[in-house]
């Protein structure tokens, strides 16, 4: 069969097997979400000893905590006893240790076995040694990550620098003092589409004047098709009579002192792969993390911050938290309206990125590489 020689002004996507087949997303699982660094939780999660959280990494649980020095900790949660799940419950607190509620083997937040029935009886089984199993946990923005690779890839190279590949340096984000900022709100999302066609749809705005009317409002060069994100260092402008980063075009509440005067009335929008996003605004900050969950469908948690008195005082946030979140609906339907075209015969091959998605190929030979796979001819 003979292949037609695509124009110039197009290039090929991913075939539609890497958005349908469950044996690609079980290596997504093994490749990626399992060997990089996965963003689990918002630090104010787990603001004091024995607050935790469970979470789906790859293929894994990971039972995150703090500990009594306030350190953070990740382990895998799984009783070393009989297998059984630790935790259970998504998010919780204990006060000094985790119980396994199938034969009580306790373990403290440290990770170390502290008692089980019948335990002195058998001096021989190491308290460390039979703890429960960590793995690489630290803290930046105001998140936590964890990376359940035995050997961690490098923090800064992967997640500093996917922030300094976007904006140019990392003190550009450091301006918003992010880990200090407080949530204002939360939405999860539960979107039934493949992970990699919502960060397709995030890093490009090829569709922004079809589907995003407010958004095309407030960041007007929106409307001509090139994502913020195709440029280094790029922040969208506001539109000249938008007073703030509102479903409306209103003033927005108290802007991050720490912001620029270049930075100021600009959006900027990073990925930080595999499943982060971030976007900046003067005075507020969206934060999204994605836990894909199966090859078609993927949970998003979304977080405002704002900065801390803009919460504790109770101002209303309702018109910035409802302009990004009605891009996220928008951006979310689109994507579950691509999903079943992904397993049509028609998209067997795959299809095509015009020059303002060009970038979007890059990630597709990301993808690739992680897989050890190559792009088809």
């Amino acid at each position: 069969m003979t292949s037609t020689r695509l124009p110039d002004s197009l290039i090929p996507t991913l075939p539609g097997s890497a958005y349908t087949d469950p044996g690609i997303f079980a290596q997504e699982q093994e490749h990626i979400f399992e060997m990089m660094w996965f963003c689990v939780a918002r630090s104010s999660d787990l603001a004091t000893p024995g607050a935790f959280r469970t979470v789906d990494v790859g293929r894994e649980s990971i039972l995150v905590t703090r500990a009594r020095d306030t350190s953070i900790r990740a382990y895998f949660n799984v009783c070393r006893h009989r297998g059984a799940r630790l935790c259970t419950d998504e998010a919780g607190e204990v006060r000094r240790a985790f119980q396994c509620p199938y034969h009580a083997w306790t373990y403290d937040l440290d990770g170390k076995l502290v008692a089980a029935p019948n335990l002195t009886r058998m001096p021989d089984v190491g308290r460390t040694e039979y703890g429960l199993v960590g793995v690489a946990a630290r803290e930046w923005l105001g998140y936590v990550w964890v990376c359940l690779a035995e050997n961690p890839p490098s923090f800064e190279k992967d997640v500093i620098g996917a922030v300094v590949e976007r904006l140019g340096d990392v003190e550009s984000i450091e301006h918003y003092d992010i880990a200090n900022l407080s949530v204002g709100r939360r939405i999860v999302y539960d979107v039934k589409a493949n992970w990699k066609l919502i960060v397709e749809n995030f890093m490009e705005c090829y569709h922004c004047a079809t589907i995003h009317p407010e958004l095309t409002e407030v960041l007007p060069e929106f409307a001509d098709g090139y994502a913020a994100q195709y440029y280094v260092g790029h922040g969208a402008q506001f539109g000249a009579e938008v007073r703030g980063f509102t479903v409306d075009g209103s003033a927005g509440l108290d802007r991050i002192p720490g912001v620029s005067e270049d930075q100021d009335r600009r959006y900027y929008a990073i990925t930080v792969k595999p499943q982060v996003f971030v976007n900046l605004v003067p005075d507020h900050v969206i934060f999204h993390r994605m836990y894909p969950m199966a090859h078609d469908r993927t949970v998003v948690e979304c977080d405002w911050l704002y900065l801390p008195h803009v919460v504790a005082s109770g101002k209303d946030v309702r018109r910035s938290v409802e302009l990004f979140d009605r891009v996220n609906r928008q951006d979310f339907e689109a994507c579950e309206r691509t999903q079943p075209g992904m397993s049509s015969r028609l998209y067997a091959k795959g299809g095509v990125l015009v020059p303002s998605e060009h970038h979007i190929g890059a990630f597709h030979a990301w993808v690739n590489e992680r897989l050890g796979t190559r792009r088809p001819e």
